[in-house]
Parts: C-alpha cells; structure tokens; sequence
C-alpha cells in the first residue's frame, strides 16, 4: 500500500480527470444504444422516448455552454479559498484521494437532499426528475442551476484542506458514478453490494412518483448515508417516474425551464406574501399539499 502515500501533481489529477471525462461519455454512448435495443426488444421504443433522450442531450449541452463561462470563476474561489482560508493543506496522495472521495460523497448527499428541500433548489433540480423514462441519457437531462448550489456543499471540503482539483475530480466522480445507476438493465446487485453502495435499484426509486418512494435514497456512491440518515428504501414495487404536474412534452427549453416556470406561476398566483416565502422555502410537496386541502376545501 506505499503507493497510496505517494505524493501526486495537481497536473497528474488534472490529466486524470480529462481522461475519465473523455472515455466514459464513450462507455455511455454505448450503454444507451444497448438500452434502445432492449427497447426495441420489448417493443418499447417510440419517436417519445427518442426525442425525450434527444432533449435530455440539448439540456447537457445548456449546462456545458454556462459551465464553459462560470467554470474559471468556480476554480478560482476554491483555489482563493484553499490558499487564503483552508485550516490545512494537505498533500495529495492516494489516501487524501479516496478520504477526499468519501467526503464528497457525503457532501452530495446533503446537496442532493437540499434539492428537495425548499422550492428554490427543485426549480432546477425537478428538471433531472421529470422524464417519465429512465435510461442513461436522463442521467444528462440537467436545470439552468444545476451548477450553482453545488459549490457550497463542496466548498467545506477546500476549506477543510483538499487540494481544489483533487475536489472538483472526486466531484465529478460521484457524478458519473451516479450516471451508470439510469438504467432498467440492471435489477438487482448482490445483496452485499446492494447494502453498501447505491445501484440502479436504489436510484429508480429515487426518481419514483410512488408516495412510498418520494424523497429517498439521495445517495451518490454510498447508499449507507440514506441508511444512517433515514432516508432509505428498498424497490419492491413497480416504479413510476416523472414529476407532477408532468411536462409532457420533448421541447427542450420548455424541459430546461419548467421548474422556474412552475414555481413563478405559483408565486404569481399565491394570495399572499407569507405563501410566496413558503413557497421558496418549503419543500414541492407543501405545495401540492396546499392544493389538495383547497380542493377538499371547496
């Protein structure tokens, strides 16, 4: 194990990052191809579910056009960070890698569970939760702030004393991690792996619409943080994806925008000031809560 204490360049994590980055859109290119087969198969495969992937596509591209102008700024804060406020700097090694990695893990769980916390964060989070499919490709189907609130959850980690490029490649390592778990090839793993780590069993639930299912398993890599934080759930029945209302359409900037076009709609309308601030505040099912006790009501 000396290898994991030995001393690693900021350039040697930069240079692995691009090369993961470049090879796994390849692995998923092919994964996605192997799913439209198994739709075709099972004569699943409609002009819905294409331009449904296509928009997912355009979504990412969004996101990589804004990362392309913001990505410089998000760098420097964290390396202005690291060098003017972090209570260490540690060196990097393989094993400030993997704690690095760990750590990360935990701190998307909270981002994640935070996106389904207030009204503000799922208007560009109920982006990725609105396809009423589930294949690889809507693991890209992302919001017009899906880059913004990540940064704070992450930023304790550079403040912490890791490295910022060692953080921002264990970053994008939860991430695509989290991309190979779209998928309905893949039932269920064995149970010892099923009980450590998050698998595609767990992640459809995550995305479900069954009220049993509706915010759980926020896990990136390690579903034991939904195990310790009670939020939990095994797949028992059949899952139901999308969000609701449901967008029912393939329009790519009508997807992109919906959650804020939702949320400004319901400010819009709300009878009152304190209503708006719950609305931001509050998490999406206060909303339809709401709603439901005004149709009993009537």
């Amino acid at each position: 194990m000396d290898f994991m204490s030995q001393t690693l360049s900021e350039m040697s994590i930069m240079l692995t990052e691009t090369w993961v980055d470049d090879h796994f859109m390849l692995i998923a290119a092919v994964i996605f191809l192997v799913e439209l087969i198994r739709y075709a198969f099972k004569k699943q495969l409609n002009w819905n579910l294409i331009g449904d992937s296509a928009t997912n596509l355009v979504t990412l591209s969004f996101l990589l056009v804004t990362v392309f102008f913001v990505g410089l700024m998000y760098v420097g804060v964290f390396t202005f960070a690291y060098e003017h406020f972090s209570l260490t700097q540690l060196p990097i090694t393989g094993w400030t890698v993997l704690g690095c990695l760990i750590l990360a893990d935990l701190a998307y769980y909270w981002e994640h569970r935070f996106l389904h916390s207030n009204g503000i964060a799922w208007g560009t989070h109920s982006v990725h939760h609105s396809s009423p499919y589930f294949n690889i490709s809507v693991a890209y189907r992302f919001g017009p702030l899906d880059w913004f609130f990540p940064f704070f959850f992450h930023l304790p980690l550079i403040l912490m004393g890791f490295n910022p490029f060692v953080v921002l490649m264990c970053e994008t390592l939860v991430q695509l991690y989290q991309t190979l778990l779209h998928t309905e090839m893949v039932k269920k793993l064995p149970r010892p792996i099923e009980a450590v780590f998050n698998t595609p069993s767990h992640h459809r639930v995550h995305h479900a619409t069954n009220k049993q299912y509706l915010d759980k398993n926020y896990a990136g890599i390690l579903i034991i943080w939904d195990r310790m934080f009670g939020t939990f759930v095994r797949e028992d029945e059949k899952v139901k994806y999308g969000v609701y209302p449901r967008i029912n359409s393939v329009n790519p900037f009508k997807v992109y925008f919906d959650g804020y076009v939702k949320l400004g709609q319901h400010i819009w309308h709300a009878p009152n000031w304190a209503y708006r601030l719950r609305l931001l505040v509050k998490p999406p099912i206060w909303a339809w809560q709401q709603k439901q006790k005004g149709m009993s009501d009537e």
